[in-house]
């Protein structure tokens, strides 16, 4: 069941679902690497990849379509490796190479370009439910949330390692400790959407564990794990009481904001520069000290004062006499109780609250810069606090403690709980890393190469991305799955190598247009209409971050700065009162989508309309709907339509030849050169606009640019 499910109609399912499948699914016996297959044709063989995919066609009487014309693959392996289009540059370079190796030295600048990990981290970040706000009815902003995505953007670049990249996020801080990038990485225990001012915080962290016990299933394992909340999985091998042992990894999860993403010597200097402005500005502390101290005692009461007497104990509790549960809570109701005190100097008379304000002003002027934070997590302490069965997954009606430990179905492991002996934690996210990144785990390897071939080929060899139980589809070529898996273990777990394989394979670089007249393509309509046997490729629509880019990319505006704080795009007026102010400089509006504010409660319009997931829940494949709202946000936004009218500037700048122009766009725009009756059609209707527009040609060519926009070519990739 889903989090968040009501607890009523979960037990009415599950009374009236079938008895559970029972284990001994392929999935859960580890992979091991058969020999490619022997084919019939092994002429446009490129690498193993295409022998399993050729066995399948052979076995339906079936070929591959004709590869795709160099123009057509060039596009499609650009957008689909960095998200953005081929300028004219890389196309005529790649279309006048002649050598055999061409199209293998671009997917190699392309695995190399820094662009790279920015189109596959918004993949990794849909996964992970990654936003920078609270969501629910506040949404509160979280300020360093990007630095996890900037993380992950440059661990893609780099190329790390798919089994460190794992360790750094689950458990960065208990196996790399002196790591400031790998104490950034576990900002992935802390995506939850979260209700800060709730008063029941036992219920709240609950919810919480919930959260990250279901995602971490669904990423890494590709398992529905939350359907065992509440009761025994119906249809896979997970019982309740594995469910809750998964949990028990996290249980002793404390959330921190107060750690540095820094070296150890910053942090230090810090720390002496802090000291040194701490005794020199003494006076000024203690004024605004005494100026404030009542309310915001009387602020710190009243917020304390909301929870149940055990959280107000635990508040009160000195840390040091605190339970590992007790810490865990009265953080928590901290960050409440900090937020009231924090509210109480706007509270001041006019006279006090001036002279505060002079003060603050004086204080700040001084200050040292504090090293950038993290938004991370840490263990509570070396002993961790009690994980119990939920009977119905009621946080109020504990049953039998449970201990960490791996569901049986995949394979008996004792949890290997080694860290640093000087560090405070408890070893079970270490423990869980360890597990999961096991050579002969069965699903991790399996999981993530299957996630690869999703986005390079429009469907995974597993359909159901993350769900490799009963429930999810069966894998259409399950030794090639099996092959890519110990592929990328024997590789040192690169998934730049992964990636290479797919992309330069046969069957990737073959056409997606279907024939109606070539008889194989009758064949294949009839015997496997939903291409499941791969014999041509799919045509697929951009998504709305990368044809935002696309768009800023023809119109000259994209600013290509990378990491830091987000942009903040103009939103329309009125969108909502969530709507965040604008960036005060365009070009900081224009920088790549990627690094626009993901904000839960205000989703950017022009990716909403797109198939923006939910950012509440993991997204492992996005939907690809097409409604009157996508054209009519692309005909009438004024996004479109000012970049309609730029890029119009910038080709009329260079020719006010209407055929020439015509010719540019469409070779800007599609990526190939248009034919002769395309740049006519284009140059009579520039024309016959000059006429409606009263003959301002300037705005007849921001008429055509803004139908390029709008037109199919722009949108799909073949």
């Amino acid at each position: 069941m889903t989090r968040g499910f009501p607890v009523c109609l979960a037990v009415l399912f599950a009374l009236a679902a079938p008895a559970a499948a029972g284990d001994g699914s392929w999935a859960f016996t580890p992979p091991r690497k058969p020999t490619p297959p022997t084919v019939r044709d092994r002429t446009r063989i490129a690498n193993p990849i295409d022998a399993f995919v050729f066995a399948k066609l052979d076995a339906h009487q079936l070929t591959l379509s004709a590869p795709a014309d160099c123009a057509t693959l060039l596009r499609r392996i650009t957008l689909d490796l960095t998200g953005l289009p081929p300028t004219v540059a890389e196309q005529e370079a790649f279309l006048n190479d002649t050598s055999a190796d061409a199209y293998r030295r671009v997917v190699d600048r392309l695995l190399s370009s820094p662009h790279y990990g920015e189109r596959w981290a918004q993949h990794w970040l849909d996964l992970v439910r990654y936003a920078e706000s609270d969501g629910f009815k506040a949404d509160e902003h979280r300020p360093a949330a990007h630095r996890y995505r900037d993380y992950i953007i440059q661990a893609l670049n780099a190329d790390l390692p798919y089994d460190r990249f794992i360790h750094q996020q689950l458990a960065g801080d208990e196996l790399e400790p002196d790591n400031p990038d790998a104490l950034v990485a576990t900002g992935l225990n802390r995506l939850w959407p979260d209700e800060y001012n709730a008063a029941n915080l036992e219920q709240r962290w609950q919810e919480i564990l919930d959260d990250v016990t279901e995602t971490t299933g669904a990423v890494f394992l590709g398992l529905t794990v939350g359907c065992a909340r509440c009761h025994d999985h119906k249809f896979d091998p997970t019982s309740q009481v594995d469910y809750f042992s998964l949990q028990a990894f996290f249980a002793p999860m404390k959330p921190r904001d107060d750690l540095a993403a820094a070296s150890a010597a910053a942090w230090k200097k810090y720390q002496r520069d802090l000291v040194a402005w701490e005794k020199t500005t003494k006076p000024i502390r203690e004024e605004m000290e005494k100026l404030v101290a009542k309310r915001r005692a009387n602020a710190r009461a009243f917020a304390l004062g909301k929870f149940r007497a055990e959280i107000q104990q635990a508040a009160l509790t000195p840390p040091e006499k605190r339970t590992p549960y007790q810490e865990q809570i009265a953080s928590i109701a901290e960050k409440q109780c900090v937020r009231a005190e924090q509210e109480a100097p706007q509270k001041l008379p006019p006279v006090q609250k001036k002279r505060y304000d002079e003060l603050a002003r004086q204080l700040n002027a001084t200050r040292p810069k504090a090293p950038p934070e993290a938004m991370a997590v840490t263990d509570v302490g070396r002993q961790a606090p009690a994980t119990h069965r939920l009977q119905g997954g009621a946080w109020f009606k504990p049953k039998e403690e449970v201990q960490p430990g791996f569901p049986a179905f995949l394979g008996k492991a004792t949890p290997d709980t080694r860290i640093r002996s000087d560090l405070d934690s408890t070893g079970r996210r270490a423990a869980l890393a360890r597990w999961l990144t096991r050579k002969d785990h069965p699903l991790t390897a399996r999981v993530i190469v299957n996630r690869l071939w999703q986005h390079h080929f429009g469907v995974g060899i597993v359909a159901t991305a993350s769900d490799f139980g009963a429930q999810g589809e069966a894998p259409t070529h399950p030794e090639l799955l099996d092959w890519l898996a110990v592929e990328l273990v024997e590789s040192g777990w690169s998934l730049k190598h992964l990636h290479r394989l797919m992309v330069t394979s046969a069957t990737y670089c073959q056409s997606s247009r279907v024939d109606p007249k070539d008889a194989n393509h009758v064949r294949a309509l009839a015997a496997d209409r939903d291409n499941k046997l791969l014999w041509h490729a799919r045509r697929r629509r951009l998504e709305g971050e990368a044809l935002r880019d696309a768009m800023l990319q023809l119109s000259g505006e994209l600013n290509l700065r990378m990491y830091g704080p987000s942009a903040r795009p103009k939103l329309p007026e009125g969108v909502s009162k969530y709507a965040w102010k604008p960036d005060a400089r365009e070009e900081d509006q224009h920088r790549r989508s990627i690094y626009v504010l993901a904000q839960r409660n205000m989703r950017y319009p022009l990716f909403d309309v797109f198939d923006l997931p939910d950012m509440h829940n993991s997204c492992s494949r996005r939907a690809q709907t097409t409604t009157p709202p996508q054209a009519l946000l692309l005909l009438n936004g004024e996004f479109t339509r000012e970049r309609a009218a730029r890029w119009a500037a910038v080709l009329w700048s260079r020719s006010s030849d209407s055929n020439a122009l015509v010719a540019a766009a469409y070779r800007f725009a599609w990526g190939r050169m248009p034919t002769a009756e395309e740049v006519g059609a284009g140059g009579v209707f520039i024309r016959r606009q000059t006429e409606l527009r009263r003959g301002n040609a300037a705005e007849a060519v921001a008429d055509f640019c803004h139908a390029v926009l709008n037109s199919n070519e722009m949108l799909y990739v073949d």
